[in-house]
């Protein structure tokens, strides 16, 4: 055997052991980790994509107390979970486990399943979760590899290639699964993941903690700060909207209008106040906006909702940033044509009380809208 090949097999191996010695005695209390249940390592798994640890831990009791197995996720209305996931965000990740989570209930009789071509064929499961689930769970010997994961590997073994590249997340998907030391898939995975969130942070690691720093190519080369290599993504597509907090009279007098979102697409099934996409002009008067966008509001809901309401102010300006879009919006006060209000609403308008908000499962754009005019869930 070469010398190169032998000094790049002892590499791998003293990055192995380093890890997961580094591991055992550093890694950090988390929920999760104190389980062997596949289906709460799932859901952990889940909601951790896109979404920091601190913020998951409180939504992961909950939505456990709540849904605390296969079963019970299985058979809950949709509506249900989407509340209990409600403040997450990219609620497509909601939908996609419990139709998963349906397929386990119907083909696997409840068990998820642990090969790894049974798990990947399931709905929303990708290469990563595939991995990090049957690993920690069943210590099957397949990679998890994020982007903490990929930050690691590109700097450790000083890999210029660009992770926003397909073929780049494909070689590093093969140099993991060669460095799982046999019968250690579970902690080596979440090791290299640890590493990455902890020690090996995207800006400023802290390489002088870091337990396999004595060869690291890229600290040895002065370059870790510079690894890895992402070219950009496009910046979001803008939206300009004109949202309606209509408020209601008579009998809804104290209430809010809402309406549901359409079954597929963006923020499917969820609920919101009534909006519409604008035009938003550049070097248009403050007043004169708000004059041009209220009339199209009111003529935009009529068109598309048959609602007729009668916007009276500028209430409050809001933003939220999707992956690919970015809404910005624009808040007014209304009131309902009291002609229409007796003639009753489309159905899937509502008239929203505060009491009961619990019912009901909103994007977090828009509970901080009704947070800011005094609607809060208790």
């Amino acid at each position: 055997m070469h010398d190169n090949t032998m000094q790049e097999l002892e590499t791998r191996r003293y990055f192995a052991a380093g890890l997961l010695e580094w591991y055992d005695r550093n890694k950090r209390d988390l929920p999760w980790r104190r389980t062997s249940d596949p289906y709460h390592i799932w859901v952990s798994e889940v909601m951790l994509q896109q979404t920091r640890v601190d913020t998951v831990i409180p939504y992961y009791f909950r939505f456990l107390e709540k849904f605390p197995d296969v079963e019970a996720l299985a058979h809950a209305p949709e509506e249900e979970v989407l509340k209990a996931w409600e403040g997450l965000g990219y609620y497509s990740r909601a939908r996609n486990l419990q139709s998963a989570v349906r397929e386990v209930h119907e083909r696997y009789g409840g068990t998820v399943p642990d090969r790894k071509e049974d798990f990947s064929s399931l709905k929303g499961v990708g290469p990563y979760t595939a991995g990090a689930v049957l690993s920690i769970a069943y210590n099957v010997p397949e990679p998890a590899v994020d982007g903490n994961v990929m930050r690691v590997l590109s700097r450790f073994f000083l890999i210029e290639d660009d992770i926003a590249k397909g073929p780049t997340r494909v070689k590093m998907e093969k140099l993991a699964r060669e460095l799982i030391p046999e019968g250690e898939a579970g902690s080596f995975n979440q090791a290299l993941m640890e590493l990455g969130a902890t020690v090996c942070t995207p800006r400023s690691p802290h390489c002088l903690t870091c337990p396999v720093m004595e060869r690291c190519r890229g600290r040895l080369e002065g370059r870790a700060e510079e690894l890895p290599v992402k070219t950009k993504a496009k910046p979001p597509r803008i939206e300009a909207r004109a949202v309606a907090l209509i408020e209601g009279s008579g009998p809804h007098a104290g209430k809010l209008l809402i309406r549901r979102r359409p079954r597929q697409g963006l923020l499917a099934n969820m609920w919101e106040l009534p909006h519409i996409e604008i035009e938003r002009p550049a070097g248009k008067a403050a007043a004169a906006q708000q004059g041009a966008e209220m009339e199209a509001l009111g003529a935009g809901l009529a068109e598309t909702d048959g609602v007729t309401v009668l916007p009276e102010r500028w209430l409050m300006d809001a933003e939220h940033i999707f992956s690919h879009i970015r809404w910005e919006l624009a808040v007014y006060r209304c009131r309902l044509d009291p002609r229409f209000e007796a003639a009753g609403l489309p159905p899937h308008y509502r008239w929203l009380d505060a009491g009961e908000m619990e019912r009901y499962a909103f994007p977090n754009v828009f509970l901080r809208i009704l947070a800011e005019v005094g609607i809060e869930q208790t």
